[in-house]
């Protein structure tokens, strides 16, 4: 088939595997069903070449035909079922922080609320600059972390005064760490108005954060916050916003699984 055009490129070792993803992207777009010819002409391939793929496809339940064009098949919703049975956030938390072309190059943590502290789950260490930052299994006071006063903000002021009624739970790390329970409480009303926390050297001198929450598949999870960390000297408004801006593309994918990026669907 010399006149076809090939979808991936002259370079391409699996046509008829290209084709199919194609063409199960191109029925998931779909408002309704779509005809072979059109199924052709979008993929530059011959009718005859793309009814074999169709063909494959229908047999394994991955599309159907009908009287006005294919859709996709019931086995598809099988296939996502399984794949969000077996999703595991740490390791989808190392795979999208490699992936991003902003937190690749960043120190990233994950992290649990628990009681008045949080517990650090994974850590991406990228390219930063320097060597404090919280390890797998390490616990920091929540009140002063950028992914705890993230978790607190969920929670409401009342459940906040009951946690940390002592003054112990409201230890200081730095000459900026917020100590007072009323600053804790204020500090919260802002993340919960932005959407984010920001931490200014309360952890670390010379380190500035920011962590969002990755928003619970179900009511029943635990929920998990996605922090980075940074040299304060270069943690501008404008560089927090790129970074915050990742966190939060990030935990969309994390909380949302089916959320693959395009790149990554067709490396499937």
């Amino acid at each position: 088939m010399e006149a076809e055009t090939r979808v991936e490129g002259q370079a391409d070792k699996a046509p008829a595997v290209s084709r199919a993803v194609r063409i199960l992207d191109i029925l998931g777009e779909a408002p309704g069903a779509v005809t072979l010819s059109e199924l052709a002409r979008a993929l530059g391939a011959a009718k005859s070449s793309t009814l074999n793929v169709c063909g494959a496809l229908e047999e394994g339940g991955l599309i159907r035909r009908t009287e006005v064009g294919y859709q996709l098949g019931r086995r598809v919703v099988e296939l996502g079922g399984d794949y969000l049975r077996s999703f595991d956030p740490v390791l989808e938390f190392y795979r999208a922080c490699a992936e991003s072309d902003v937190l690749s190059a960043e120190r990233c943590q994950l992290a649990v609320l628990e009681g008045t502290n949080v517990l650090y789950l994974a850590t991406h260490v990228g390219r930063a600059p320097f060597r404090f930052s919280a390890g797998i299994g390490s616990k920091y006071p929540a009140s002063i972390t950028a992914v705890g006063v993230a978790l607190l903000s969920q929670l409401p002021d009342d459940e906040i005064a009951a946690r940390f009624a002592d003054d112990a739970t409201r230890p200081s790390f730095t000459d900026r760490s917020v100590t007072s329970l009323a600053e804790l409480r204020r500090k919260l009303a802002e993340t919960r108005e932005r959407g984010y926390s920001i931490d200014h050297g309360e952890v670390y001198p010379g380190l500035a954060g920011a962590a969002v929450v990755v928003p619970p598949q179900s009511s029943g999870e635990v929920p998990i916050a996605l922090g980075a960390s940074l040299v304060e000297s270069r943690a501008s408004e404008s560089a927090l916003h790129v970074v915050v801006d990742a966190l939060l593309e990030v935990a969309a994918r994390m909380s949302n699984p089916m959320n693959l990026q395009p790149e990554a669907l067709h490396a499937l």
